[in-house]
């Protein structure tokens, strides 16, 4: 690439910015133009070409880049106080590639309309609501893990293989779209990831790689929480960036899934989130419905807080602070922390089905 060139894209990247962040400030332009009219097509198209390959092409170009990226220091190591400018400008020339392509691709989903909006689902709900719901949510879920186990005390274990996991996601996705469209899902392309040990180390158990919609799932993770990460990404793969949106889509897709370890999934999640934030606000009553829970379930979530534990690493906490600021400049104003945003969205929708019942 010429400098010429490069020194265009160089100036280019600010723009870039400014012109995201403007765009930003327009949420319902997004929603229509491009999280339901531009990135559908590019998404699919991506899902269509590369959903066939058995491994992950985002990983092997990650890989790649890594190697090339290596490559280039080595190669300039002597020329970085003899021509300071013309690598900066390559640099930011190659970032204002990354990040035009990034947004293209995918990025602009962090601005779009908020889900709870377009699904018509509350956010406000008060501690009652949220004693109730975890009620329901730990008598469904010891319900689910009679169904597996017969026995209590047993944690459960899928047997499908993650492959097998993979088939299965497309079925509750089909459920959910009957009463919610915008989350339909076409053209499966998820995998396990090639970097999962990488991934387990910096504490994510998944991602969606923007630049080719393969959504990747951390082979290493326990298998009973498995099927909810796949559901989780592939909310990420239909156009919905936010966390705590990708994690109740996720919920939603597991929990109407004809597979009952799907079930166990979503289930298990919801009560582990609902008695996460009960335990801020009532811990008494925290403790007291947390014992009411099967045992069995409780050595599930023990089994996968000891898989993290042993991970636990110095630099896991640097990447989480990373994608931390990431999130927050990407919309999110409480960065990792809106993870937990998501027992709101549950609250909400298990008081509308309990409303049904007594009705």
């Amino acid at each position: 690439m010429r400098l010429k060139t490069k020194k265009i894209l160089a100036i280019l990247l600010p723009v870039q910015i400014i012109v995201i962040k403007l765009l930003g400030n327009f949420p319902e332009f997004i929603e229509r133009y491009y999280s339901n009219g531009l990135y559908p097509f590019l998404s699919k198209m991506s899902r269509f070409l590369l959903g066939w390959i058995p491994f992950s092409v985002g990983d092997v170009l990650y890989g790649a880049l890594i190697i090339y990226s290596a490559r280039w220091i080595f190669k300039n190591r002597n020329n970085f106080r003899l021509i300071p400018l013309q690598l900066g400008v390559s640099v930011l020339a190659f970032l204002s590639l990354l990040s035009f392509a990034f947004h293209l691709f995918w990025g602009m989903n962090y601005y779009r309309v908020p889900l709870h909006k377009t699904l018509n689902i509350n956010t406000e709900y008060n501690t009652e609501q949220l004693i109730i719901v975890t009620q329901q949510l730990i008598e469904n879920a010891n319900s689910i893990h009679s169904q597996i186990t017969k026995n209590d005390s047993l944690k459960v274990s899928v047997p499908n293989t993650q492959t097998e996991v993979f088939k299965k996601i497309s079925n509750g996705y089909q459920h959910v779209s009957k009463t919610h469209p915008q989350l339909t899902y076409q053209n499966r392309s998820i995998k396990k990831s090639l970097l999962s040990l990488p991934l387990t180390y910096m504490g994510f158990s998944g991602y969606l790689n923007p630049f080719t919609n393969e959504a990747q799932v951390n082979n290493m993770i326990s298998s009973y929480h498995f099927p909810f990460v796949s559901c989780h990404e592939i909310g990420h793969q239909i156009g919905y960036a936010a966390e705590n949106e990708t994690n109740f889509i996720g919920y939603l897709a597991a929990k109407y899934n004809d597979d009952i370890y799907f079930k166990y999934a979503a289930a298990t999640f919801a009560v582990r989130n609902c008695l996460n934030e009960l335990y801020r606000r009532d811990a008494k009553n925290c403790k007291q419905l947390s014992n009411t829970l099967h045992l069995g379930i409780h050595k599930n979530f023990k089994e996968s807080r000891t898989f993290w534990n042993s991970y636990q690493n110095p630099i896991e906490p640097i990447f989480k602070f990373g994608f931390d600021l990431f999130l927050k400049s990407k919309n999110q104003d409480k960065g990792i922390k809106s993870y937990s945003y998501v027992v709101a969205l549950i609250v909400n929708e298990e008081m509308q089905f309990i409303q049904k019942l007594k009705d």
